[in-house]
């Protein structure tokens, strides 16, 4: 719904069939856990190695156990989570309470995980609000399709850039005036800013006149 031009192919969380990239920038919005090894999960290793190679944007919900990303839940590890920490184009979403402003900050939803004392985590972690009261929508989960379409609308802009680009454009442009006693531990780079991401003053990537169609993919749990 945040970018509806963008092209979506959407992959069931049951189904077995791997990842394949389309022409364009592809996007894949990771909103689930995976708890056994990536070895016995062929499509969640390639979304690893797209982020790693750079070959497509991943944005993976932070989960909902109010502890530090990466660190263990009774016992168990998300192995996905652990995959992508320091791939250069995957981003961590945690989940706000709602959308802030100067006037009006937010902070981190209670349930939502946190970047905590990871540099690397702090580094690629977002958040954006989760309004739960007029959608009856909570959790990272919601989070991280927001900033999915962000990307996409960004690359309706920049349409040469690359998923790297895209990434450190939305990493770059977070806003920390809007969040409550800001703090890299809690909010990572801040709270995701999809006007500043496309404001000419604040980017460093070259506009173009005409977006050309992208593909856009899905990934479990959108």
């Amino acid at each position: 719904m945040v970018a509806p031009g963008a092209n979506i192919f959407k992959y069931g969380y049951l189904d077995g069939s791997s990842i394949g990239l389309q022409d364009g920038l592809n996007i894949i919005n990771a909103s689930y856990r995976i708890i056994e090894p990536l070895s016995q999960h062929p499509r969640e290793q390639a979304i690893v190695d797209a982020a790693w190679a750079g070959t497509a944007i991943v944005t993976k919900s932070a989960d909902n156990r109010s502890s530090e990303v990466g660190r263990p839940h009774e016992g168990d590890f998300d192995e996905l989570t652990l995959g992508l920490i320091g791939a250069p184009s995957a981003i961590f979403v945690g989940a706000l309470d709602h959308n802030g402003t100067p006037g009006n900050k937010t902070r981190l939803a209670r349930y939502s995980n946190y970047p905590g004392s990871n540099p690397e985590v702090r580094n690629q972690f977002l958040t954006v609000g989760v309004e739960g009261d007029k959608t009856d929508l909570y959790g990272t989960s919601h989070a991280a399709p927001v900033v999915a379409g962000y990307a996409a609308i960004l690359d309706s802009k920049f349409t040469s850039a690359t998923p790297t680009q895209i990434t450190n454009q939305l990493l770059d442009a977070a806003r920390t005036d809007t969040l409550v006693n800001y703090n890299p531990a809690t909010y990572g780079r801040g709270e995701a800013s999809l006007s500043r991401a496309l404001a000419p003053v604040s980017t460093r990537l070259p506009p173009y006149p005409h977006a050309s169609e992208r593909g856009w993919i899905a990934a479990p749990g959108l």
